[in-house]
């Protein structure tokens, strides 16, 4: 089925804008054309802010940083109104050249373009975890030196992170390590991005938060459980699709669809496309039905318009312009016939040399060599031979004479000169030559437009379907239903869906609520109840969630980590609140003596609880304790 839908969307350009113009003379309803150009959006770099005296008095003021895969957000926990929005916003990716200096790395904001550097862009994350701690020190420079803290050697001010959902004990132990040992904070609370937003946008109730999370980011997404204000670790499940994912998606159609627009169709520019023109639809199935009719395609095809050179932006080429072109051509043909001819004269030539060089063995009396060369040259006799030569004397003696003439006087150039002794390839150019002229019409803008159709819900519909980009595992909304069927009683099924609660960057696309409800409702049993909302800023409600939790809870009460209690308990200790990860102590076991070694003290360790892994079918596993 997916052949028949892309009928309307894989013919060549230039029959394509045929097409449609006699659609446009035939149709009844006149239809308007919905042309969009790219906005190639150019980041601008960030000011370095002063410390407002509120950030300092009476006591330091929190820093908040939503540390994202994409993107990454800070700014203060102040009271003050006027900094009650993140003060940095930029992409968490550093370029730098190889053997350049650490002064020399671009951050962020501080790339205008991101595709001439797409190669030598580095991130601090492998998927949603926070692996190269090198690229992690470079953002906290960024952020600290661009919101005015000074103080030398040192940041005063305690720090709100937040990190992944059931984060590994090594990113984080490496994270404390860089806050408390590099930049000697003095307090540091982790919290999980997607908990902080759910808490923030239900904050108004007072009794503990019972639902449960669906949260798509950039390179990944998750259910986690929420019972009675706390998150239900073990249960939450990971699903390797995020934007990511949707924008190479949708680069690989398009640059299969517009092979001859390959560097156009850059990631950025697909990105742009997902955030502006793609929809989720409430059911695909369908909506694909739809866009078989050409009525429905036309009204709902979005034309993304290339930039054009302004050569190609012309318009009417005039009659002279023509005439001018074609002849031009006629003169470019006739030089290959003349240089094709000279190398024709010059094969005939050495072998009429090679013929006579054989003939004269018969006359010298070398009958033997003579009559092998006649076999290697498939001739029978010393007749054949001969007439063979004459006839070839006569082709050499005709060229020369041609020669001759061209070289003596120049001659006119006429349409059908040598129109006879052409190859059929010459032919076929000029008559492919005199069609595109007779299109006096043609727009080259046109022929620069990407038609942006089905992809507009297919890159979503990854999230649900992830086998289409080649995925090996459950939906989203599949490993929703197998966590409420297999892990939950129908009670706490019954109280988890009455607060769904959808947010992340990847949950913006419009359609995508009434999607999750529709699937709900299939997979809940009959006359239950369940409630979706979405986060009212799905993309930054995470850092307002953890400004909130910072100004309600103080550096010394709960959920900070303080230096001592690091120094104390390692750097993979965690303190909970209601937005974190699960903590869990574990004992390291002994290890078994030698005869002759000292016994060593006894070591107690803290292990986070088990990450969780992508949901596939058909069982869903989760990975063993880490310690």
């Amino acid at each position: 089925m997916h052949a028949e839908l892309m009928f309307h969307e894989t013919r060549f350009p230039l029959g394509r804008i045929l097409l449609q113009h006699s659609f446009k003379m035939t149709s009844k309803t006149e239809t308007t054309c919905k042309i969009f150009s790219f906005q190639d959006y150019k980041s601008c770099p960030d000011p370095t802010f002063d410390i407002p005296v509120e950030c300092l008095h009476p006591s330091p003021a929190p820093i908040v940083i939503d540390n994202g895969s994409y993107q990454t957000r800070a700014g203060w926990a102040c009271r003050d109104d006027t900094l009650g929005s993140p003060r940095l916003l930029f992409k968490s990716v550093a370029a730098r050249s190889r053997g350049a200096a650490r002064s020399e790395t671009q951050i962020g904001n501080d790339i205008s373009n991101l595709e001439p550097m797409r190669w030598l862009l580095k991130s601090q994350f492998d998927r949603n975890v926070v692996v190269n701690f090198e690229i992690q020190e470079l953002m906290f420079d960024y952020i600290f030196s661009h919101l005015g803290v000074s103080t030398e050697g040192s940041v005063e001010h305690p720090i709100v992170l937040t990190e992944a959902p059931c984060n590994p004990l090594h990113s984080r132990q490496m994270m404390s390590e860089l806050l408390f040992e590099c930049y000697r904070v003095p307090n540091v609370s982790y919290g999980v991005d997607s908990l902080y937003s759910f808490y923030y946008n239900n904050r108004t109730h007072t009794t503990p938060h019972t639902g449960i999370v669906l949260s798509s980011g950039y390179h990944c997404s998750h259910v986690l459980p929420v019972i009675s204000g706390r998150l239900d670790a073990v249960n939450c499940k990971r699903v390797n699709v995020g934007g990511n994912q949707a924008a190479s998606y949708l680069q690989r159609l398009l640059q299969l669809k517009y092979p001859g627009h390959l560097a156009a169709v850059t990631l950025s520019r697909m990105e742009e496309l997902l955030h502006e023109h793609s929809y989720t639809a409430t059911d695909y199935q369908q909506e694909m039905e739809k866009w078989r009719s050409a009525e429905f395609y036309e009204l709902e095809v979005h034309r993304m318009q290339l930039p054009v050179s302004a050569k190609v932006h012309g318009g009417v080429v005039s009659a002279e312009e023509r005439q001018e072109r074609r002849t031009q051509q006629l003169r470019r043909l006739q030089e290959i016939n003349a240089r094709r001819r000279e190398e024709k004269l010059q094969q005939d030539q050495e072998r009429l040399e090679k013929l006579l060089a054989v003939q004269e063995l018969l006359e010298d009396g070398y009958l033997e060599q003579f009559h092998k060369n006649l076999v290697e040259l498939n001739m029978d006799s010393a007749q054949e031979l001969q007439s063979y030569i004459n006839k070839l004397g006569v082709v050499v003696e005709q060229g020369r004479q041609r020669l001759l003439q061209s070289s003596e006087m120049e001659q006119p150039i006429d349409e059908g000169d040598g129109v006879n002794e052409m190859d059929p390839d010459f032919s076929e150019e000029i008559a492919e030559t005199d069609k595109l002229s007779n299109i006096a019409q043609f727009n080259m803008a046109e022929y620069h437009q990407l038609f942006v159709g089905t992809e507009r819900l297919r890159v979503s519909e990854i999230l649900f379907q992830p086998s289409l980009i080649g995925e090996d595992q459950m939906g989203l909304m599949e490993t929703l239903q197998f966590v409420l069927a297999s892990r939950y009683t129908p009670e706490q099924q019954e109280a988890l869906c009455q607060n769904v609660f959808l947010t992340g960057g990847n949950m913006q696309y419009p359609g995508m609520k009434e999607r999750i409800e529709r699937e709900l409702l299939a997979m809940r049993p009959f006359q239950s109840h369940f409630k979706v909302t979405m986060a009212s800023r799905p993309a930054v409600d995470s850092w307002y969630g953890a400004r909130e939790w910072a100004l309600e809870n103080s550096p010394n009460g709960e959920g900070w980590i303080s230096r001592q209690e690091y120094e104390e308990k390692g750097g993979e200790y965690l303190k909970e609140h209601c937005a974190s990860n699960f903590f869990v102590p574990v004992k390291i076991a002994k290890p078994v003596l030698r005869p002759g070694e000292t016994p060593l003290l006894p070591v107690t360790t803290m292990a986070a609880m088990p990450t969780s892994v992508s949901a596939s079918p058909p069982a869903v596993a989760t990975a063993p304790t880490q310690t």
